[in-house]
């Protein structure tokens, strides 16, 4: 058997929430990437750094938050340790390889999450992908490839000074990118949003400052700290605990490859930042990749008829793994 939809679902509640959260977050994104290159064109490249504030904001709030509460501990702390891991290696990966290979390169091996998400989620959460969910997948996709194609059409594909690692490293945080957002939705439907951003910030900030205290601490050293400098690491601390704060309300009413897939459109809403704010021109695959991607995420987001018994399989699960001795 297949899947049947209704086209009337598409103006859910929960159909909205997913698709607008999902372009919050992508937007919230594109702004960490416009600071990040700010940061670029001033000469400070302490990527890990930017993610350690971000980490340490997280585990002030919304650890004050739980000290006040002092509700049981739900989850397992290997379980947060790993989420923290993934989450600081696959942004700390990805942002290097920009060194080495193409901004194209990076943007079509960045897609690697998307299947690897598909199958954590299949194996490990038990979520079954009807027809409905692989076209919506397969077309968002597709929106990528075309921003691929723009950019070898407008000629703005460079090689980078060594590709093959570059790639390399993409594919790698990729992956650590779809273990995060598996992990991350599984414990925000086992446990709750407090504790779990307390803990990714707690687990979060030591990891990053031990990679800090190995490969940054002569970068830090040698920035000339001003008002002017110290702002953008602020900007992108506080962008970042909105991005995290809002993800797990994303994660429970759509799951992590919904969030994935809406993730595609953060370099398409530059596209649009470049068009609108700094008066570029673009070329106009750009658009037609902006939609195409729009409705990947639609069709996607459409509701299965099978799908509330998914669910029930799903929290099932959930309870059984929360029965568990922590």
């Amino acid at each position: 058997m297949v899947m049947g939809f209704k086209f009337e679902e598409i103006k859910s509640k929960k159909t909205f929430i997913g698709l607008g959260l999902g372009q919050i977050l992508s937007l919230l994104c594109t702004s960490n990437a416009f600071t990040s290159s700010e940061l670029a064109r001033k000469g400070i490249n302490v990527p890990t750094t930017q993610s350690f504030l971000s980490y340490m904001l997280l585990a002030i709030v919304y650890g004050g938050i739980m000290l006040y509460r002092r509700p049981t501990i739900k989850g397992k702390w290997y379980h947060y340790c790993l989420l923290a891991l993934a989450d600081v290696e696959g942004n700390f990966l990805v942002v290097k390889a920009n060194q080495y290979t193409s901004i194209t390169s990076v943007m079509l091996l960045d897609c690697w999450a998307i299947p690897c998400v598909l199958v954590l989620t299949w194996v490990f959460l038990k979520t079954k992908y009807r027809l409905m969910k692989i076209s919506g997948v397969v077309i968002c996709i597709l929106g990528v490839v075309i921003v691929v194609f723009s950019d070898v059409h407008a000629g703005s594909q460079a090689g980078g000074s060594n590709p093959v690692k570059g790639d390399f490293l993409v594919v790698a945080g990729a992956t650590l990118y779809a273990v995060s957002n598996t992990t991350e939705e599984f414990l925000v439907k086992n446990a709750n949003t407090v504790e779990l951003m307390t803990f990714m910030g707690l687990f979060g900030a030591i990891i990053s400052a031990i990679q800090i205290a190995i490969f940054e601490r002569g970068d830090l050293k040698a920035i000339n700290w001003s008002a002017e400098a110290a702002f953008p690491f602020l900007r992108f601390a506080v962008t970042m605990f909105l991005f995290y704060s809002l993800l797990p309300v994303l994660l429970k009413t759509s799951g992590s490859t919904m969030f994935t897939l809406s993730l595609l459109t953060s370099d398409m809403w530059a596209v649009l930042i470049r068009i609108f704010a700094y008066h570029e021109k673009v070329d106009w695959l750009y658009y037609l990749a902006f939609g195409t991607t729009a409705i990947g995420l639609i069709i996607y987001s459409m509701k299965e008829k099978d799908e509330e018994k998914q669910k029930d399989e799903q929290r099932k699960l959930l309870d059984e793994e929360g029965g568990e001795e922590i």
